[in-house]
């Protein structure tokens, strides 16, 4: 495998000096929170730091949704699709996403402005179906009052391109 030398990386894998599998999960959350997501790079460092295949590495880290393998959107909207959400209609609102912004879930525009997130439950059932952008709660959330959120964001970046 070919050397990987990236000094970005250097501070994390020094302080795993004598890491083993077991590191291999604050790794990847060390590096992600570094970068925002998990790079190829960074999966072939530590891959050469814990004499690791990539694919064991990738076969870890999708196995925990808690990684990202795509940097974020700086507007970053996540769906609940848990059961109260998923019966007042999530479903709907996550089409509508995805039409609007033209990506899947996992996924993120190529302007890296919009990414788009599905999550199992964010535990607001009695706020169904909720969607968070960048940390808020939208409660009651339904296609027409995303896409007027969407709409509020391109504005914002807009005002700010002009401006």
């Amino acid at each position: 495998m070919a050397q990987v030398t990236s000094e970005k990386y250097e501070a994390i894998l020094d302080r795993h000096q004598e890491a083993g599998r077991d590191h291999l999960i604050p790794l990847l959350q060390e590096l992600q929170d570094m970068e925002g997501y998990v790079s190829r790079e960074a999966v072939l460092a530590i891959g050469q730091h814990l004499k690791l295949p990539a694919s064991k590495i990738y076969g870890v880290a999708t196995f925990y949704n808690q990684f990202r393998f795509q940097p974020q959107g700086k507007y970053h909207f996540m769906v609940c699709r848990g059961t109260a959400c998923h019966v007042k209609g999530s479903d709907k609102v996550l089409d509508m996403l995805v039409k609007q912004l033209g990506i899947g879930p996992g996924e993120t525009t190529r302007d890296r402005l919009f990414s788009l997130q599905v999550v199992a439950c964010m535990g607001a059932c009695g706020l169904s179906p909720v969607v968070n952008l960048n940390g808020e709660f939208y409660a009651k959330a339904t296609p027409a009052k995303v896409a007027s959120i969407i709409h509020e964001c391109r504005e914002k970046e807009s005002v700010h391109a002009a401006g």
